[in-house]
């Protein structure tokens, strides 16, 4: 039936071209965003969930930066005990030649005080942002969030005595018949300049392991977020030319149903 007062073939027409419109502007703006799922109205579980996992992300590079800041301030003291380390093997090469009885002692003491010194002044030194692991009582521990736990993903890395256990100017003064006891006492404090070196290069690797682990699942965690909210690019070109081209017809359709009233005029003539 045709009628004066209504034209369902033209409201049909209309409502298609306001769907496809619709349709055509949603893609347009995935396009122009990169983003398929960028309000929760796009689809809501998705949305929630994405902002989950962006907040683990967050999280993730905050752990990851504090790892980073851990590893450089354990890294300090590790290159300070092994320099330590090396100045204590040159006092103990120097102890050696003192036995010998037609040697400089006076010499050699003088020496063994510059390298004393040299200890005490990389002890000093080995800080970084105000945190010394070669000094207790400066900072008696390092506590690094590994994880986003903070009740069991906390690595800590304890400061050394190094007042005690490192006194180089506590080394008795060599003398023409002590340099067998002055050697004891350089060899005790090799063997835990050693030790400590050792593991605050464990301490390290584990820093830095811990840190590619982070580095990784948040790379994941981005991929996944990715998977689940950007446009397919691809699949959104094709969807546009499609659409672009039902709109054309929808328009073509309209105008033709707009112009069924005016074939009526025809029947009265």
């Amino acid at each position: 039936m045709t009628s004066i007062l209504t034209n369902n073939g033209a409201m049909v027409a209309l409502q298609t071209l306001k769907t496809v419109n619709n349709s055509l502007e949603d893609t347009q703006n995935q396009i122009s965003t990169g983003k398929e799922v960028g309000m929760a109205k796009d689809n809501s579980a998705v949305w929630a969930i994405s902002k989950s996992m962006e907040s683990d992300i967050q999280a993730y590079e905050a752990v990851n930066d504090a790892l980073n800041f851990g590893e450089a301030t354990v890294a300090v003291a590790s290159s300070g005990m092994e320099q330590i380390v090396e100045t204590l093997k040159e006092m103990r090469e120097l102890v050696v030649s003192g036995v010998s009885q037609n040697v400089s002692h006076d010499q050699i003491q003088a020496n063994l005080v510059t390298k004393q010194d040299q200890i005490e002044s990389i002890i000093d030194s080995a800080s970084f942002n105000g945190a010394n692991l070669l000094d207790d009582a400066v900072t008696t521990q390092l506590d690094v969030l590994g994880g986003l736990d903070p009740a069991n993903d906390v690595i800590t890395v304890s400061a050394i005595d190094s007042a005690n256990s490192l006194n180089a100017s506590g080394i008795t003064a060599l003398t023409s018949t002590n340099a067998a006891n002055v050697l004891d006492e350089i060899d005790d404090m090799l063997a835990f300049a050693i030790d400590t070196a050792a593991t605050f290069g464990s301490a390290s690797n584990r820093l830095e392991g811990q840190s590619d682990f982070v580095s990784k699942l948040t790379d994941s965690l981005k991929s996944g977020v990715s998977t689940m909210t950007d446009t397919n690019m691809e699949e959104a070109s094709a969807r546009l030319k499609a659409l672009q081209t039902q709109q054309q017809l929808a328009v073509q359709s309209l105008t033709i149903a707009n112009q069924s009233p005016s074939t009526l005029q025809q029947l009265f003539q």
